[in-house]
């Protein structure tokens, strides 16, 4: 069966107040006109201010999802976020390998913006050495890039120098994300993210925004670019539509919570009328 929309599958975990993980996943494809799939990882407890618990799913159960989409709709790219432990990292490796499912876009999720933890100590190096080399496009914040690296990155050479060390690894590009990096840090201390695709450099910036609207940003990224590539858009033209998208998001967003609220996925659709329901 040919298909007459793009497909999309997301293997992340989902989160209960709906702006990051799966939640968020789903709802760029959407806004992007992708058909979106989903294979649910964990289940979390979490709103705008915190992640109270987390269930992993037994990895059987994250394989027989994976299954499911692959055998019956047919997926044109893959993007991964929350894979908690060694073995769930395993699991969706040997099933990407299986199924080839490429495109595939790894975000590897390691903190909520809250700050908690959801990548285990002992699945960093499962991340490295299972999922890199099977990647096509690495979309690490800093913080993130540090631990898969081992180093400190503390100038915008370090970021360079970097993102070459990751590519090494395996990924066939890596964009070291600009949102997380400290004012000063890169060009005119903006957003900037540094895309290395193995040959080149690209700098895609956009001005830093004060606002407290940023949860599910690295998902709704990294989503974003799988969006673009089911669609046949070459890496570096996914990332420019990412950095588009989630900087409009960014702007459009409203209040959600009392933390850390999430972006505004269907900025495109509609806007919140004035004088709507704030947090008190």
């Amino acid at each position: 069966m040919i298909s007459i929309i793009p497909r999309a599958l997301t293997i992340a975990g989902s989160d209960s107040g709906a702006g990051a993980g799966i939640q968020a996943d789903l709802k760029t494809f959407a806004a992007l006109g992708v058909y979106g799939m989903s294979a649910i990882t964990a289940v979390t407890a979490q709103n705008t201010r915190a992640v109270t618990q987390v269930l992993e799913l037994p990895c059987d159960i994250i394989a027989a999802q994976i299954d499911a989409v692959v055998s019956d709709i047919g997926v044109d790219a893959t993007k991964t976020g929350m894979l908690a432990s060694a073995a769930i990292i395993e699991t969706v490796a040997a099933k990407i390998e299986e199924h080839g499912l490429r495109p595939l876009v790894v975000d590897p999720v390691m903190v909520a913006k809250s700050g908690d933890r959801l990548l285990r100590d002992d699945a960093v190096a499962a991340l490295r050495e299972r999922l890199l080399p099977l990647c096509t496009v690495l979309t690490p914040n800093l913080a993130e890039a540090e631990v898969l690296l081992g180093r400190r990155l503390a100038s915008w050479d370090d970021i360079r120098g970097g993102a070459r060390d990751l590519v090494a690894m395996g990924p066939q590009a890596v964009v070291m994300k600009g949102g997380h990096t400290p004012a000063g840090l890169g060009p005119q201390g903006s957003a900037t993210d540094l895309l290395f695709d193995g040959a080149d450099f690209h700098e895609f910036t956009a001005t830093r925004l004060d606002t407290t609207s940023t949860h599910g940003t690295g998902c709704t990224f990294a989503s974003a670019i799988a969006a673009a590539l089911a669609k046949g858009e070459t890496v570096r033209g996914a990332v420019a539509m990412a950095k588009a998208y989630v900087t409009k998001a960014l702007q459009s967003a409203y209040p959600v919570g009392h933390g850390h609220g999430p972006v505004h996925h269907f900025f495109r659709f509609w806007q919140p009328s004035p004088g709507t329901w704030r947090p008190e």
